[in-house]
């Protein structure tokens, strides 16, 4: 994918989806805490697009996006949505035990063709693709592009139910809980791609909460033919794990997707 085409696809979702190398914004859903405990806690989560992880200073995540997902599996009230000039912010009650799943979840495609000799291009929502090129277009080029940007809270014990994936885009599929995660012990993850094992993708894994100190560790692993990686946590802190895939469907058109998660790392 062309550089151009590739930020185009980057405005229509609204988050940063530039090559890690080279990319400044990063997208990101911060809890105020991982692992709760009492009756019906609350979380307040904060979500933005910055140059420094976990700190907002760029633009705020859209919200019409972002969804919970609670231990039984069912939808969980987003409450308390506010969107503001740097960070957006909400909150969920966690009203029964277990592990609940928060995501913001866009797609979107984007297509050039020529009309009348003329190149044209046109972005927009999946659904709407049918009905806007028009009947005479030519040299159609479609590419269709989604992100998943996550993060787990648990209250009380931790169950699995939430984790379950939804056989959509680019996924993570925890191995080790989510919010078992402790520094110098290893954990271990698969990553999907519509519901199928993602093998030999790069994942990018950055410590956040840096702006007062040097930079944190950077890892760069790779899935393993049935998707799995393996992380070995070098500090605790609050960790930003991102991976993209790029292919073509059945009919030759492009995806891109591309998955974030918000993972907290304890002290052993």
């Amino acid at each position: 994918m062309s550089a151009l085409r590739f930020a185009a696809v980057a405005a229509l979702l609204g988050v940063a989806l530039a090559p890690a190398a080279a990319q400044a914004h990063r997208s990101w859903l911060a809890p105020s805490a991982t692992v709760l405990s009492g009756a019906q806690p609350w979380v307040t989560v904060d979500g933005a697009v910055s140059n420094t992880l976990f700190y907002a200073d760029h633009v705020p995540m859209r919200l019409d996006g972002v969804k919970a997902v609670g231990p039984d599996g069912a939808p969980v009230a987003i409450q308390n949505g506010a969107t503001g000039k740097y960070r957006s912010t909400f909150d969920v009650q966690l009203a029964s035990p277990g592990t609940y799943k928060i995501a913001n979840v866009s797609e979107g495609a984007m297509a050039s063709y020529k009309q009348g000799g003329e190149t044209k291009r046109w972005r927009g929502a999946v659904g709407q693709l049918a009905t806007a090129l028009p009947k005479d277009a030519t040299d159609v080029q479609v590419t269709y592009s989604s992100r998943r940007v996550e993060t787990f809270v648990t209250a009380g014990a931790p169950n699995t139910t939430a984790l379950k994936p939804e056989g959509k885009g680019l996924e993570l599929e925890p191995i080790t809980h989510p919010n078992d995660l402790v520094a110098s012990e290893k954990a271990r993850f698969r990553l999907l791609t519509d519901g199928k094992p993602a093998a030999g993708v790069e994942v990018e894994i950055v410590l956040g909460g840096v702006r007062y100190r040097e930079k944190g560790p950077e890892l760069k692993v790779t899935t393993g033919a049935d998707g799995v990686f393996e992380v070995s946590w070098p500090e605790a802190g609050l960790w930003w794990l991102e991976a993209t895939v790029q292919g073509a469907d059945a009919s030759g058109a492009r995806k891109s997707s591309g998955y974030v998660a918000t993972l907290e790392v304890l002290p052993d």
